[in-house]
Parts: C-alpha cells; sequence; structure tokens
C-alpha cells in the first residue's frame, strides 16, 4: 500500500511538472490557434540559463528560476517579433515546418555551445532526499514541484479567466478584426501571450532539470508529451491540460514501476482510450 501511495504521489509531482512544461503549449495552440512545436526549444533555452547559473556561477537555485523564466520570455518576444506574427495566419502545416525547422536549429546551437553531454542542476541540500509520512516516501524536491506547479496553475487560471488581459486575450482569439474595433491592440496581446508561455516553458525546463536531464534532444525526447498533454486535455481550456497532465503523470510512473519492459506504451494507451471516448479531449470544443 505505502509504494501505490508513494508512486501515486511521484506521478502527481511529474504529471504538475508536465504541466508546466505543456501548459506554455497549451496557451499557444489552445488561444492563439498556432501549433508550436519549437515549444520545448524555449523550455530547454530556460533549463540551460538555470544551469550555467547554478553549476558555474554559483547561484541559489530560487534565484537561477526568475532568470529560466525571464530568458525565454525575451527570446519568445524577439522571435515572436521576427518570425512568428507572419505565420499566424497561414496554415497549420506552414507551422509545423516553421517551428521544426526552429528545434533542430536550436539542437545544433546547444549541442555547438554546451556539448552534448546530459547535465542536471544541483540542488541545494534542504531539496535533496526524502522524508516518510505513516511510511510513504516523500521526496523533498517532488514536494516543492507540487507546491510551485500548484500555485502557477491557480495563478495562470486567474489571469486567463479574471483578469482584463485574459478578456482581451479571449476577444482577440475569437474576432481579432472586432477587437481591433474595439481599440484592442490585438498584435501586443499576442506578443504578450507567446512571450508568457515561453517563460512559462524556461520555468518548466529549468524545474524538470533534475528529473528529466538537460541535452541538446530535450525538445525532441519531449515534444509527443507536450503534444499528448494538449490533445487528451482539450485545447480550448487550460483546465483540461493541467487535467490530463496529472493523468499521465500518474499513468507513465505506475506503469514504468509495475510494468516496465511496456511502461513507454501506458502513456499512448490512456490517450488512445481518452481521445476515442472524447475526440476533441477531455475539455475540448467540438469545431463548428
Amino acid at each position: 500500500m505505502t509504494s501505490v501511495l508513494t508512486n501515486l504521489f511521484d506521478g502527481v509531482a511529474y504529471g504538475m511538472l508536465l504541466f508546466v512544461l505543456a501548459c506554455g503549449l497549451a496557451v499557444t495552440l489552445g488561444l492563439m490557434n498556432f501549433v508550436n512545436l519549437a515549444h520545448g526549444a524555449f523550455a530547454m533555452a530556460g533549463g540551460y540559463v538555470c544551469a550555467v547559473l547554478v553549476n558555474q556561477y554559483g547561484w541559489p537555485f530560487f534565484a537561477g528560476l526568475p532568470l529560466a523564466f525571464i530568458a525565454p520570455a525575451v527570446i519568445g518576444a524577439v522571435l515572436e517579433r521576427l518570425l512568428y506574427r507572419h505565420l499566424y495566419t497561414r496554415s497549420h502545416l506552414d507551422q509545423v515546418l516553421f517551428s521544426v525547422g526552429l528545434v533542430f536549429m536550436s539542437v545544433a546551437a546547444i549541442d555547438y555551445i554546451m556539448g552534448s553531454s546530459r547535465i542536471f542542476i544541483n540542488l541545494p541540500a534542504a531539496l535533496q532526499g526524502q522524508f516518510d509520512v505513516f511510511g510513504v516516501g516523500i521526496g523533498r524536491y517532488r514536494l516543492m514541484l507540487i507546491v510551485i506547479c500548484g500555485l502557477l496553475t491557480a495563478a495562470l487560471q486567474l489571469v486567463l479567466a479574471r483578469t482584463r488581459f485574459g478578456s482581451r486575450l479571449r476577444a482577440a482569439v475569437d474576432d481579432p478584426r472586432a477587437a481591433s474595433g474595439l481599440g484592442i491592440n490585438v498584435p501586443q496581446v499576442f506578443a504578450l501571450t507567446f512571450a508568457f508561455g515561453c517563460g512559462l516553458a524556461g520555468l518548466g525546463g529549468a524545474l524538470s532539470a533534475e528529473i528529466l536531464g538537460l541535452d541538446p534532444y530535450f525538445p525532441l525526447k519531449f515534444m509527443i508529451y507536450f503534444l499528448i498533454v494538449v490533445t487528451v486535455g482539450g485545447s480550448s481550456s487550460i483546465i483540461g491540460p493541467f487535467l490530463a497532465s496529472l493523468l499521465l503523470g500518474i499513468a507513465d510512473v505506475a506503469g514504468k514501476y509495475y510494468v516496465p519492459k511496456m511502461g513507454p506504451f501506458v502513456i499512448y494507451t490512456v490517450m488512445i482510450v481518452i481521445l476515442i471516448w472524447r475526440p476533441h479531449g477531455l475539455f475540448g470544443r467540438a469545431a463548428r
């Protein structure tokens, strides 16, 4: 029983991490209708920024996390200004080809600058190891992930659902021409949203480095996971990808623990079953 609860806890922590990594894609794909398969490249950028600051320059881990958000957000804002905005009205195939090209460019750049070795971020002693609660092993780092990711999820939902910016974003997505007529600066809203999504990806990359590791192929290895989260959860809300992340995180950890030889197939089986049951995802809207 204790091993089941420990696996459940690890699965929830992994699911929370998947959501922070993928929620930026949920924003750009679900709210902006832009297929940005280079999302993992921004996550990798945030992870490497934090790793360099902490491992090479001796920054405290929690001091490196804000830079892991800011650096990809700035990169995303520049690329959105120079490149991405020209593809908003293009077909999804054009967007996929463009963003996949950026992925391979980022892989080559990181491999040249940082090398191909896998690296991890040095954690403070307070986040290492675990403690027992009624026989259940609670990893300190995973507990921190659940707390941080839970707060980020609540804040993101609040921003999108209850703030003026969230209402402007929804209006800009639903009818850009009408939104412009109401005085909403649609390009600015899209730019801020895209940069924010890139920043969230970078933060997720920094938080995931200790568990997943960092190497130049990070965007390629986890691209499918980001897509599964958004597809299973539905791209019309944040709640759907959040619940999908928890479900897939628990299923992935349980599969790798109980059936290690077939573990990688469990998450895809869950995806197929859910999409047969709900073709548009858990909270997706049918196309009109």
